[in-house]
Formats: structure tokens, sequence, C-alpha cells
């Protein structure tokens, strides 16, 4: 299948790869689909990535703008230092900074893509005692394999960082407690999969808590759920999330490609 974020054309510079810009306009597209969705809250929230290649840069929105005037090119390439190395005359957000830095910094051959929002139902759910429940199919995606980070302020302080990386552990998604949701990924399709999912998942259980009694799956069939959610994966041809972004790019190109631009 072709890779449909080689249909922009990268701009001419003898300092962006091909990979970059790819990486540049997946992000981008990400960015566009939070707005689509309505994940945004205002201009907070960041969706991050590692590029491709020895420094360790990552790719960040630039501060101020709203995610629909997000573009491959004016997304900004900062350092784990937090300084900008790339990406013209824009700003970053130094809370932002400090989240995603946590993960950038932290070496690893699966998470060089980190999205965190703070959504009404994400929010809600990380302002509750038990947290996210089995009670949907989504849910289970995330049973024993969700983190959770206690809240400790704005995020402005770099000693928090360690911390971070501590209560994410092994896995690839986390609740930041009475601030919203945080995933990871090892490509920008596969990690806004993983978004979207935890987000209905904090939905539905709103939602179900409002109209009625919850009633949580048991931990067996909870475990059972998400490993034949994985082995239902592997038997697919292309890698996790790949197809699903594919079509939502399709998506966004008919209702405004500029984030390609």
């Amino acid at each position: 299948m072709q890779d449909d974020s080689m249909t922009a054309e990268r701009p001419t510079t003898a300092h962006m790869t091909q990979a970059e810009w790819d990486l540049r306009v997946k992000l981008a597209a990400a960015y566009r689909l939070v707005e689509h969705y309505g994940w945004t809250e205002q201009i907070y929230g960041h969706l991050t990535a590692r590029v491709p290649g020895a420094e360790n840069h990552f790719l960040i929105n630039p501060w101020g703008l709203n995610y629909e005037e997000v573009t491959a090119s004016n997304l900004v390439k900062i350092d784990v230092d937090g300084q900008v190395v790339g990406g013209g005359e824009h700003a970053v957000n130094y809370a932002g900074f400090i989240i995603h830095s946590a993960i950038h910094m932290t070496p690893s051959n699966e998470n060089h893509v980190v999205m965190h929002t703070h959504t009404r139902a994400g929010m809600a759910i990380a302002a509750l005692r038990e947290g996210l429940l089995p009670i949907s199919m989504f849910a289970t995606v995330f049973h024993n394999r969700l983190g959770y980070h206690a809240y400790e302020g704005a995020s402005l302080y770099p000693d928090e960082r360690e911390r971070i990386v501590r209560s994410l552990g092994p896995h690839k998604a986390m609740i930041l407690r009475n601030h919203g949701l945080m995933v990871v990924g090892k490509t920008v399709p596969d990690c806004f999969l993983r978004l979207y999912r935890l987000e209905r998942a904090c939905q539905v259980q709103v939602d179900a808590a409002a109209a009625g009694t919850l009633a949580p799956v048991s931990p067996e069939v909870a475990d059972r759920s998400a490993a034949d959610l994985d082995s239902y994966q592997a038997m697919q041809p292309n890698a996790e999330g790949e197809i699903e972004f594919a079509a939502l790019m399709r998506k966004l190109d008919r209702i405004d490609d500029s984030y390609r631009h």
C-alpha cells in the first residue's frame, strides 16, 4: 500500500531528510485529527515525535497555534533540553516539553511518539480514584497495561521527568491523575490508534456511569479480551495503526489538506 505521507512534496532543504518530512506530515495529520475529534483544550496538549537520525531531537507543535493551524513545515524541532534546533520563529510550551522529553530522553526502540491530551472524558477518568475500569472492549485493551502518575502540578520541573518514566513503566499508555491522558508508540499511526482507543474507553465509562450502574467484566475476561485483540492485530499484514491512519489521512485530505504543507 502506498504511504500517504509520500504524496506531499518535501521542501527543498539540505537540512531535512525525506524520513523527517514524512514524519512531519503524519504528525501534522495527527494534530488535525485531534482537532477533528474535538479533543483539543484550546492550544494546550501536545503530540511529539522523535526525528529519525543520530541526534536526540523531536518535533512539537508551535506554541500559540490552534491545532488546525499546525502543518508539516511549521512543527518545531527541539532537543531534550528544550532548545529549538529547527522550526523558524515559533516557541514551544515549557510544560509540554517536560512531559514529552521525559519519554524522548529515555533510550527506547519503541517509544518514539508521545501524545498527551486534556479531553473532558480523559480528565474525568483521571479524577476518579478507581481510574479506568474494564467495562468496554476498548477498556480491556488497557487491562493491566496502563500506568498512573500522581499529579505534581503543572509539570514545570525537570526532576518530574524521572518519575513520569517510572510511572509509565513497561506500558504504552498512562493516566496522569487529575490531569489527562498520555500514550506512547513506535509510529504516529500506532500511537494515534492507541490514543483513540483510550479516549473512547474513557468516554464510554463516563457515559455508562451517568446512565446507570457500571458492570466491569472479570479480570479473566479482560485478560482474554486484551490477548485476543493482540492476536487479531498479529493477523494483519500491516503494522498496527497503518490502515486506520491511512484512512483517516484520506478523510483529512477531503476536508483540508493544508496540513501537508
